[in-house]
């Protein structure tokens, strides 16, 4: 079995578990006070498996499942131990993602977070890193755009939607998730730029 598809399956299981029981939801979800005041760390990370609503988890683990498996198969090819590096994109994009929030909301005992678009976001643009022209569908949009114009693109509207904080999306994480993954395989191996850069110029 793929880690993606462990991880899909692990997810919608808690999720589901969320869904039927609020106690039990409510002890996951990323709550920044308690984090900092209560010291309830494990939240920085249980957060990521609980979504809102079967929509929700279903469009995080469909372009989970689709880069997942692409960023795994990377991996796997330019490191020697290519499952436990993927592992640690996706654990440690969970975490890095959700500090902005933490950071931000560490005296607001009213605010939570939940989903794994923040880890989601990180698989995606660490995909982007080693294949910066794949081709990404849109919704309505018939033509593959390349992935370093999604890139561009992706973080744009993200920084637009969260500066007018009109939804109720955490676009920090986005934001710092997607950073963080295109980053990772180069704080791994600096010498991979190289692969970035022939598969931007098409080489």
């Amino acid at each position: 079995m793929s880690i993606t598809l462990f991880i899909i399956i692990l997810t919608s299981l808690v999720s589901i578990a969320g869904f039927r029981n609020r106690a039990f939801f409510d002890k996951l979800k990323l709550n920044p006070y308690l984090i900092i005041h209560k010291k309830e760390y494990q939240r920085i990370f249980t957060h990521a498996f609980l979504h809102a609503d079967w929509t929700h988890l279903g469009f995080n683990m469909f372009t989970l499942y689709f880069f997942g498996n692409n960023a795994e198969i990377f991996f796997e090819h330019f490191f020697e131990h290519g499952k436990l590096m993927f592992i640690l994109l996706y654990i440690v994009g969970i975490a890095i993602s959700a500090i902005p929030s933490i950071l931000k909301h560490k005296n607001d005992h009213w605010y939570n977070s939940i989903g794994a678009s923040g880890a989601v976001a990180a698989v995606l643009f660490a995909s982007i890193f080693f294949d910066p022209r794949m081709g990404i569908y849109l919704f309505l949009i018939p033509i593959p755009i390349p992935g370093f114009v999604f890139g561009i693109v992706y973080l744009a509207y993200s920084q637009y939607m969260g500066k007018k904080n009109t939804d109720n999306i955490n676009h920090e994480a986005h934001i710092t998730g997607a950073i963080f993954g295109f980053l990772f395989p180069l704080v791994l191996n600096p010498g991979l730029f190289t692969v970035f850069w022939n598969g931007l110029m098409g080489g």
